[in-house]
């Protein structure tokens, strides 16, 4: 890993009408990290996540992606937001695998993963085919490329939106909680996709309940309650030695 963030987070806030939802984030992923965002329900993980991408606008603060600010431009000494087909250039670089799986139904796996690089990066078809055909049978679906969604189990479509994610060929990928609507049975085949990745180098951003991957996995814990970060460090530390109170209660809950 080298020192220079890909993502920095400085002072960022976030509301809903008078709800502060984030409080003031600060956090650097370097290249290669696998950070992985724990709390409960409401704490602010899944907000940030979007924030990082500018799904979410953020109220203050500033957010980096590869040295670039998020959503917005310096101009004329002020700070403005981008124009959308800027915005979805920035998108462009980064990954995001949702909860719910967001395939489109009337499309093919093949279809699925191939149709955003055609159409955003003005890739030829049968080159975005080749690749989406190699990156199903990276995630073990070689054999589903001309299923639809309604054809596969939940654990099939997740793997094809992971699929999906890696066509744009991303710096980073984001993840909130890719296994929460999952049966039990089938969140095993989407974790295994997950270390893949970690192991290849991929910088991961993950919203997790998932304890055992996050300890396992992460190179980073960071812990948030109502919306700020209550404790960051090496998954031995946060899970095994919790400096916070708070933190210590959340993990003797969901143990």
């Amino acid at each position: 890993m080298t020192t220079e963030p890909l993502v920095r987070a400085e002072r960022v806030w976030k509301r809903f009408g008078d709800h502060h939802v984030l409080r003031g984030i600060d956090l650097d992923v370097r290249p290669g990290e696998v950070v992985c965002l724990l709390g409960p329900s409401g704490s602010g993980k899944t907000t940030f996540l979007r924030c990082i991408n500018h799904l979410e606008k953020i109220d203050a603060g500033r957010l980096y992606v590869s040295g670039e600010l998020m959503g917005y431009r310096r101009r004329n000494g002020r700070v403005e937001e981008l124009p959308e087909r800027d915005v979805a250039r920035q998108r462009a670089g980064v990954g995001m695998v949702f909860q719910q799986f967001n395939l489109f139904s009337h499309m093919t796996a093949l279809q699925n993963v191939t149709e955003a690089p055609v159409r955003v990066q003005r890739r030829a078809r049968p080159d975005a085919e080749k690749q989406a055909r190699e990156l199903l049978a990276r995630v073990g679906l070689a054999d589903k490329a001309g299923h639809y969604p309604a054809e596969l189990s939940g654990g099939q479509q997740q793997r094809v939106a992971i699929a999906r994610a890696m066509a744009m060929r991303p710096r980073l990928l984001l993840f909130d909680e890719p296994t929460s609507a999952l049966d039990p049975e089938l969140v095993g085949e989407v974790l295994d996709v997950m270390r893949d990745l970690a192991r290849d180098g991929m910088t991961m951003v993950v919203v997790t309940h998932e304890m055992g991957f996050a300890r396992e996995v992460a190179d980073r814990v960071v812990f948030m309650d109502q919306g700020v970060i209550v404790e960051s460090g090496a998954p031995a530390e946060v899970f095994d030695e919790p400096r916070s109170p708070r933190t210590r209660a959340f993990l003797a809950n969901v143990r």
